[in-house]
This record gives structure tokens, sequence and C-alpha cells, in this order.
């Protein structure tokens, strides 16, 4: 099978390599890196704009729809990372709140052996999760082309699920399969094809954009406030009842 090479695995080229750089200079690049994420998320905010009306919309008339995550490796821990914050930050309620990693809950942690290429895993998931029309399934792959993400937003398509497509590929297959498609367009990272770098970055601001907008246009945000929020611990009990006072 052909390998088509995407850009964020191109050697990056603005820069001697960076195993060749004194610490303060390769320090300084992954500063100045880290500055470009925030940049391309600024240029994808048109379509960060559409996908929060339209996930907002769709929770609102399906009182049942599920906000689901989907990717491999950092990608699906990104998903993972801004998902499990809903409840507490904001009252979402988890049973409208999914994950789908590539190679299950065990690659939370550690990487799983060609989980990523399982696309007949991926459709079975699918089946699994019962994803319907209800949903809205965020799929999030930085080369764009994984082939379990991919799948997974295919057949959630299919089934007439809100399908969000999230890339740092401008070219990425996943882009054929969501209704609403964010381009997150990071190029080269300064370690070739380490996606954890600034296309993670881009890729955790985008969902902590999209997510939290959402639940302030469900009111869970009030004066600047999580009105909603749950508290677990002695800090946010006591900054609930310092909320509760102010509101």
């Amino acid at each position: 099978m052909k390998h088509t090479i995407s850009k964020t695995e191109i050697l990056y080229s603005k820069s001697d390599p960076i195993d060749k750089l004194d610490i303060f200079t390769a320090t300084q690049l992954m500063a100045s890196e880290q500055k470009e994420a925030v940049k391309t998320v600024e240029e994808a905010l048109p379509s960060i704009n559409v996908a929060i009306e339209e996930i907002y919309n769709h929770l609102k008339l399906n009182i049942k729809g599920r906000l689901i995550y989907v990717g491999a490796g950092t990608s699906g821990r990104i998903g993972i990372q801004d998902g499990v914050e809903l409840y507490p930050t904001f009252n979402w309620p988890k049973k409208r709140l999914d994950f789908i990693i590539a190679g299950g809950n065990k690659a939370i942690l550690k990487a799983v052996e060609n989980a990523e290429d399982d696309i007949l895993e991926a459709a079975e998931v699918v089946k699994k999760k019962f994803i319907n029309s209800d949903d809205i399934v965020i799929g999030l792959a930085a080369s764009g082309n994984t082939p379990f993400t991919c799948k997974v937003l295919e057949e959630a398509k299919s089934k007439n699920s809100l399908t969000v497509a999230i890339s740092n590929n401008p070219h990425g297959k996943i882009l054929e399969f969501g209704k609403v498609n964010i381009i997150l367009d990071t190029k080269e990272e300064v370690i070739a094809g380490s996606t954890r770098l600034k296309a993670g970055t881009a890729q955790k601001i985008c969902l902590n954009i999209i997510s939290s907008l959402v639940m302030v246009k469900f009111g869970r945000v009030k004066n600047g406030f999580m009105n909603e929020m749950i508290p677990t611990n002695q800090k946010l009990r006591l900054r609930k009842a310092f909320i509760n006072k102010i509101l």
C-alpha cells in the first residue's frame, strides 16, 4: 500500500534540524511554533463558528443526542481530554457524552499496535454504540487520513449523524465525511510527524472553543462563571459556594 505523505509529516525546513540546535535556540523555536498553532485556529474560526451553531442546534433538537469524540493516538487522547471535562465543568450529562479511540480504552495510556488501521473495528464500534441521527460525531486526525477515524465518520455519516471532521491536512480524506469541516493547517512540525506538538495544540484549542461555547449557548455559564459546575473536592465546593453567592 502506497504511503501518501501529509503536510504534518514533511521535514521542517525553516531551521537546522532541532537535534542540531542548542537548547536556547531549540526552546525559542518550539515556543514560536506553538504560536503558529494559535494563528491556525484563528484562520479556521469561520468554520469553527459554523460547527458551534450546528452542534448546539442538533443537541437542542435531539434531546437524547450524544457528543461523541473520535480519534487515534494523540488526536484520540485530546478528544477525550476535552470531553471528560464537560461534566464537572458544565454538568453536561454523562449519558450524552461518549468517546471512541482506536484500540479501545487501553489506548488512552499506551499505543496499541495497528489500531489506527483497523477499519473493521471502526465499523463495529459504530454498531456497538448504536450511533444514530441524534448524535454528533467529532473526528480528529492530524494527518487527515487515519483509516480508523475516517471509517467511523463515514459510518456515522451514513446513519445521518451530524459529523464534524477536524484535519490538520487540507487534503485529508476525513474531510469527505464531515458535514462540517475544520482545517487546522499547522503544516510541518519541528520534529517531523510528531503531531503532539503544534498540530495537537491547535486541536486542543479548537475543541476548547467549540465545547465551551456550546455550553455557553446552553446557559451553563452565567456572567462568566461556571454556574452549573459539579464540586468534586473542597476547593471546588468553596468555589461553588462563592459562585452561588455572587449569582
